[in-house]
């Protein structure tokens, strides 16, 4: 991967392809490998996949006191570096929230955005004090035990015990991560401010990918987000939970393949 410096410390990205830019982020304790698989798709359309590790997770370096908004930040480093714009951004949970927080303060920047199991909502005190309780185990148990818990819980009931190689694969890549990086990645997202403003002001075309066995959202959040846009695409996968890209890959494929082709179709008008 290539990296650029962001805050004195590295942040590494891949782009692939020409044509239509295409940015994928990814979730929280993931980084850009997650997409190995679904991006072949994209790169078949003649789309440019621009693939980032944000601050902490991958090979890009632990930012202390990083914000989403700072991440945020670091994605535009990175599209100002390879000269790409406007994009098309896709981002999966955490990469969502980072999305947002670029469509608000780079809305030029934008052709679409795709919310991927993700939402626009702040923390409410539970989910802070859910985060807390997160860290404070790292802290006596380290990110690995941490990991090797959180993991499973983003799929459907019976895919982890139908898909033991990519749990393995999926908790051994988090494993290898910096326990800093997650602790800091934590705190932004409690941190982070309430989207749902900047989703009603878009002026471009917004995807939504909803798993409806997805545990990690409350149904209330996923559902009441879907009015906010003025033009939407939802879709509603009704055996998956979080984690769709490799739940339901083909049809997610799909609805980005088709979103990406849409964004381009009403940029040109």
């Amino acid at each position: 991967m290539k990296w650029i410096e962001f805050k004195g410390k590295k942040l590494a990205y891949e782009s692939e392809g020409k044509g239509t830019p295409v940015v994928l982020l990814h979730g929280f304790c993931e980084d850009s490998s997650m997409w190995d698989e679904f991006r072949a798709d994209l790169l078949e359309e003649a789309f440019r996949v621009i693939r980032i590790d944000l601050p902490g997770f991958g090979q890009s370096e632990v930012v202390a006191g990083v914000s989403i908004e700072d991440m945020a930040m670091g994605v535009h480093e990175v599209l100002h570096a390879l000269d790409a714009g406007p994009v098309v951004l896709i981002g999966h949970s955490m990469g969502g929230y980072v999305g947002l927080a670029f469509a608000r303060l780079y809305p030029g920047m934008l052709s679409g955005l795709g919310l991927f199991h993700s939402h626009p909502y702040a923390d409410d005190e539970e989910k802070k004090a859910n985060r807390q309780r997160s860290i404070d185990f790292i802290g006596r148990q380290g990110h690995i035990l941490f990991v090797k818990q959180l993991i499973p819980t983003l799929f459907a009931p019976g895919y982890p015990r139908s898909n033991a190689f990519l749990l393995e694969k999926l908790i051994y890549r988090a494993s290898k991560l910096d326990s800093t990086g997650i602790v800091e990645a934590q705190k932004a997202m409690m941190a982070r401010a309430d989207e749902a403003e900047t989703l009603r002001s878009l002026q471009v075309p917004v995807l939504f990918i909803i798993g409806k066995e997805d545990n990690a959202i409350p149904a209330d959040k996923n559902m009441s987000q879907v009015h906010l846009p003025q033009l939407a695409s939802i879709h509603i996968l009704e055996k998956a939970g979080h984690m769709g890209m490799f739940e339901a890959r083909k049809a997610t494929q799909r609805f980005v393949r088709k979103f990406v082709g849409f964004c381009k179709e009403k940029q040109s008008v």
